[in-house]
């Protein structure tokens, strides 16, 4: 068994209810209304997590998992909805950078600026990017979802607390911020709490919708149909891959 501890996260019960099979010798610990169970895979020391919704619910957990349980690295997985108009659903976007599309502190800074950081986008960590963006392109060659083809995307995610459903919203954030791939309501905050304790940090999307109008049915039928799955497949090929 390694000294890593990865902390693994998301923001539904349904995109963790799959994973938590895969836990050898599991044991649960609760801290702040939230469920930690702790236990290995494939030898590897584990502390999985529903963060639950938003910015703040993630960040808490974050904290937690780096002060509680003294993760290594963190791990987050969950869904999104697609900006970029390549993406489909059951694409998966691994974050290269991630940024905060609802901070707007104008004019006494730069819209999207964190404060005090003087930055705009976070880095997820360049190696278990690729290490991530490698095991779920073979993942999907062998074992494609049902209903999808999905390819894996590299690239910017943005992240704020309100749910896109308009085509009209989508093209406004575009407008801004050409880069991004999909948007959710997690990532850049659990960035933000990574980059300030120095904790190497992988974002994982499974896109469920592409935000816009027809976002709401999609998401509830994707969430209930595909994402357990899919995501527990996805961290059985990461913790091989390790």
């Amino acid at each position: 068994m390694t000294d890593t501890i990865i902390g693994i996260m998301g923001a539904m019960p349904q995109e963790i209810n799959g994973i938590i099979p895969l836990i050898q010798s599991p044991l649960e610990t609760t801290i702040g209304r939230r469920t930690y169970t702790h236990g290995t895979i494939n030898g590897i020391r584990v502390v999985l997590v529903f963060s639950r919704w938003g910015k703040v619910a993630a960040a808490a957990t974050t904290a937690t998992l780096i002060n509680e349980f003294k993760v290594s690295r963190i791990l987050f997985m969950g869904v999104a909805g697609g900006i970029a108009p390549e993406l489909n659903i059951g694409d998966v976007v691994v974050a290269d950078r991630l940024i905060q599309h609802d901070i707007d502190a104008r004019p006494i800074m730069e819209e999207f600026q964190i404060p005090l950081l003087g930055k705009k986008f976070l880095d997820a960590d360049a190696t278990y990017r690729d290490k991530a963006a490698k095991a779920i392109s073979q993942l999907i060659l062998r074992t494609p979802a049902e209903g999808y083809n999905p390819k894996v995307i590299v690239g910017d995610i943005a992240s704020g607390d309100r749910f896109f459903a308009t085509s009209a919203d989508k093209q406004n954030l575009l407008a801004k911020l050409p880069t991004i791939q999909c948007v959710e309501m997690e990532g850049a905050a659990v960035a933000q709490v990574c980059f300030e304790h120095d904790i190497p940090l992988t974002v994982i999307r499974i896109i469920s919708d592409t935000a816009d109008e027809e976002s709401p049915a999609d998401f509830l039928h994707f969430i209930e149909t595909v994402a357990s799955t899919f995501s527990s497949k996805i961290i059985e090929a990461l913790f091989l891959a390790e």
